[in-house]
């Protein structure tokens, strides 16, 4: 007799409702961590910026790339761990800050790139979870995670957790009111995308082989993640990609009935968004877009008025209930994925 499993008795949905509470954790434990380090890079900047992370922490880092292109005018770097691991070449790495984003601080590849950027001059900022690590013996700087144990093996709470301290860190560096505004009202937000419903895309995706998931700009990152998350606990194939790279090759593979899911933030990118989701929808696709507006058929509902630098967090958090559903609807358990665990040790 198969075991029925409560959705809201996963560890994955547990941990993901403990998100805001994380959050407001970190505006009372990181404010004054993240002011000195402002103050350290007002007095001397550095000249770019390189991250370094696997897996859900890369997809953080590509939110971070967005962010302070943006807010902080900082060329952005995706540092290869195999580049520092594997190859070692010397790299001219001075005025760099290496970001190195790790939730358990263990994997072998991402300490030996931290020791290798270290080697050639960067300052290492680590952003773990675990504070007693070996990526937070090696750092320069450490700006806790403080998002605790986290028992699913598909990271919810702690990725929310990076995302939110790398907007607490670029607010912090920017002095950009707004933003440092965004960040503060983030626990208050993420209660609130606990209560919206993503149901509508449940039963349409349940049955599906594969499907891309869209962003752009700053929510580009978080549809990486979504990807991700249907890979891991739906053995469902999601490609994250950029709104701007659908148009190219990929759209010759959208037919009638195809399954795409959209993330769509208040900012530039939006104008572009809608007219490709109109493109999509015209070829017979079965979109759902996740967007401010009044309800309608495959919209679904996000918390609004936020700045656009913080909505993509808010909607992550609802996507990952929605996404603990929908494992379980194609009868899995999200929290224990075929073939997974929660540290893979890569070199």
């Amino acid at each position: 007799m198969d075991v029925v499993i409560e959705r809201t008795s996963t560890l994955m949905y547990r941990e993901t409702c403990e998100a805001p509470a994380v959050v407001a954790l970190q505006k009372e434990k990181n404010d004054s961590i993240c002011a000195e380090l402002a103050s350290r890079y007002m007095k001397t900047p550095p000249r770019f910026v390189a991250t370094c992370a696997r897996g859900s922490s890369d997809h953080a880092a590509s939110y971070a790339k967005y962010l302070m292109e943006v807010y902080l005018g900082l060329p952005v770097m995706s540092a290869a761990p195999s580049v520092g691991s594997i190859y070692g070449n010397p790299m001219n790495l001075q005025g760099c800050l290496f970001i190195l984003i790790s939730q358990s601080g263990k994997s072998p590849d991402l300490l030996a790139s931290a020791q290798w950027a270290r080697e050639n001059g960067a300052f290492i900022l680590a952003l773990v979870n675990q504070e007693e690590s070996p990526a937070a013996d090696m750092a320069d700087a450490v700006i806790p995670l403080l998002a605790g144990p986290e028992k699913s093996v598909a990271a919810t709470k702690s990725y929310i957790a990076s995302l939110s301290t790398l907007l607490h860190f670029t607010a912090a560096m920017s002095g950009d009111m707004a933003l440092g505004n965004a960040f503060n009202r983030l626990p208050d937000n993420l209660d609130k995308a606990l209560s919206l419903s993503w149901d509508e895309a449940v039963e349409p995706l349940a049955d599906a082989d594969n499907l891309f998931v869209v962003g752009r700009g700053l929510s580009y990152g978080v549809a990486l993640e979504a990807a991700l998350k249907l890979k891991e606990t739906s053995s469902l194939h999601g490609e994250g990609i950029s709104g701007a790279e659908i148009m190219h090759g990929p759209l010759a593979l959208i037919r009638r009935r195809s399954r795409i899911l959209m993330f769509s933030q208040e900012d530039a990118t939006r104008p572009g968004l809608l007219e490709l989701a109109e493109v999509l929808r015209g070829k017979g696709a079965k979109l759902f877009m996740a967007e401010e507006g009044a309800p309608a058929s495959g919209r679904l509902p996000v918390v609004p008025g936020m700045h656009p630098a913080a909505a993509p967090i808010a909607m992550i958090q609802s996507f990952y209930t929605m996404a603990n559903q929908l494992s379980l609807a194609r009868g899995m358990n999200p929290d224990n994925p075929p073939s997974l665990k929660k540290v893979t040790e890569t070199l």
